[in-house]
């Protein structure tokens, strides 16, 4: 056994990526929070702001807050880089269309819906929106380094958060 062949382990800096379960309920808990943060900094601003102004500035301020937050403590990504802020703004973008078409699409089928029919429209609009926006980033946003292929050694991440590498051979006894 030659020393391409042998499998060598050793710790990384990097952190873990949390599994699905646990990022998402982090992607709630700090999108929740900074939404109800967003929501009484909306209030305190509209009486010096016009309301458009106010809510502009809110959903600029909340979507970077959120991106960090979502970057550091949901997929344990480290800071967002400029790329990653662009990338989640587009999708709150995106998310803000779908909810804005679902309420309009309501009222072009109904031209009086109860305040009941709207807000379920609206907040099944914006959870599918939601998931939408956690399962893009997660995989296309914060899904981390991919493994290099083709190499002598091939990186990859274990559960105890240690890289193994496998040398050429290893690989190939292993395909």
């Amino acid at each position: 056994m030659n020393n391409r062949s042998r499998v060598a382990e050793q710790d990384t800096t990097q952190p873990s990526t949390p599994g699905t379960v646990a990022s998402f309920a982090r992607f709630v808990v700090f999108g929740g929070g900074t939404g109800l943060a967003s929501s009484a900094a909306l209030v305190a601003l509209s009486g010096h702001l016009p309301i458009a102004v106010a809510n502009a500035v809110i959903t600029v301020a909340g979507t970077i807050l959120a991106t960090e937050l979502h970057s550091r403590f949901a997929f344990r990504a480290g800071r967002a880089d400029l790329k990653a802020h662009f990338q989640a703004g587009g999708s709150a973008a995106v998310a803000y269309l779908f909810t804005t078409a679902a309420v309009l699409g309501l009222h072009a089928v109904q031209t009086a819906p109860s305040i009941m029919v709207e807000q379920g429209t609206y907040l099944t609009a914006s959870g599918i929106a939601g998931l939408a926006r956690f399962a893009f980033l997660r995989l296309a946003v914060f899904a981390g380094p991919k493994a290099k292929t083709g190499s002598i050694a091939t990186a990859t991440v274990t559960a105890a958060g240690r890289t193994r590498v496998l040398g050429r051979d290893a690989l190939v006894a292993a395909a």
